[in-house]
């Protein structure tokens, strides 16, 4: 393939679409995308004002070079900032604009407005939208409760005896870790879409972390969980804590979600040839439905969830960002009875000495 010679072959190249203006607000160059959005001909919209060729109206109507005149203004005015406009077809696009010209004494020489697509920042804010009635929802119950229960303690303190002021506060505090552990979430979940996530990792013995994971969860359901760890299971390199973030949000997944025995086993995995250091494999299973083939690919992404079951819908994307984090996979299949399947590898310390 040829490499591009002429500017309108550049600019058909362009991710965005590109419309270009000369000093005389006559457009010059019009990209091949930039054409389709616009309803025109590249060719033909050559030569015309650029207020004609650009029919961009606002929801309201307005134009967009009558809005904002980019050559009017200041001298030091370099460009018009990423606004939300509508096509001929109503579909909405976002639109930038960048002034050029060779001195701050010197008329401008050429005006380059590029349009993209506003389905992305739509996506963003469906996900913002959910995001919000998500932690307005899981907040709501907790809160309600808390409220609940300190108001009757404060209006009913005398009437109330101590075994009944007791399980009050018992279920403040219960209710009080519940939204604790959904603003961690949110931190963690912010952490790793901006890649400001922290990991503290040194050489780590995952059956012990692993027994305490189980043993905890389980004082709290009445659903069996079974541990299995290998006798050889060789160190692992993580940061303990989010080991304990990953394995406790699954066990707690398969009591929650899925039914019957609830299984985890350790096992070594060996070494990749040419000197890899021996890692850990986990999985964990349930005695549930489990999760349809076809439904895995969306189980990692924010918000999924299935069944009836509630949640905020953030567990698993947490596991995944966690587990990826430290080099490790995980993946879903089947279990042998029925049930989900979870299966995450743990790589071992990075100085296996």
């Amino acid at each position: 393939m040829s490499a591009p010679t002429s500017a309108q072959e550049l600019a058909d190249l362009l991710p965005d679409a590109v419309l270009v203006a000369g000093p005389d607000a006559r457009v010059e160059l019009v990209s091949a995308s930039a054409a389709a959005m616009l309803g025109t001909d590249p060719a033909t919209a050559c030569g015309r004002q650029l207020s004609e060729v650009l029919a961009l109206r606002d929801q309201q109507g307005n134009r967009w070079c009558e809005c904002n005149r980019p050559y009017d203004g200041l001298p030091m005015r370099t460009g018009v900032p990423e606004q939300s406009w509508l096509l001929p077809d109503g579909t909405e696009v976002l639109v930038t604009a960048r002034i050029h010209r060779p001195s701050l004494r010197e008329p401008i020489s050429r005006v380059v407005v590029s349009l993209r697509s506003g389905r992305g920042r739509a996506r963003l804010d469906r996900e913002r939208s959910d995001l919000v009635a998500t932690v307005a929802h899981e907040l709501r119950s907790p809160l309600t409760g808390v409220k609940g229960f300190v108001q009757a303690l404060l209006n009913r303190w005398d009437k109330l005896n101590d075994e009944q002021k007791r399980l009050m506060l018992t279920t403040v505090s219960v209710d009080a870790d519940r939204l604790g552990r959904l603003i961690a979430e949110l931190l963690d979940v912010a952490r790793i879409d901006t890649g400001r996530l922290q990991l503290y990792r040194r050489p780590c013995d995952a059956g012990l972390l692993a027994r305490r994971v189980v043993d905890s969860v389980g004082v709290g359901t009445s659903r069996h969980i079974e541990l299995t760890v290998a006798p050889d299971l060789p160190p692992i390199g993580a940061d303990p804590d989010k080991f304990v973030q990953v394995l406790t949000n699954l066990v707690e997944n398969g009591v929650h979600h899925g039914s019957g025995l609830v299984r985890v086993v350790l096992a070594a995995q060996p070494g990749e040839p040419g000197g890899g250091v021996p890692g850990v494999v986990m999985s964990i299973e349930d005695d549930g439905d489990g999760i349809p083939a076809e439904l895995r690919s969306r189980a990692f992404t924010k918000f999924w969830r299935n069944g009836p079951s509630g949640g905020s819908g953030l567990g698993l994307y947490i596991v995944h960002g966690l587990v990826r984090a430290h080099g490790g996979t995980v993946e879903i299949g089947d279990a042998e009875g029925g049930g989900a399947r979870v299966v995450v590898t743990w790589p071992g310390p990075l100085d296996p000495g």
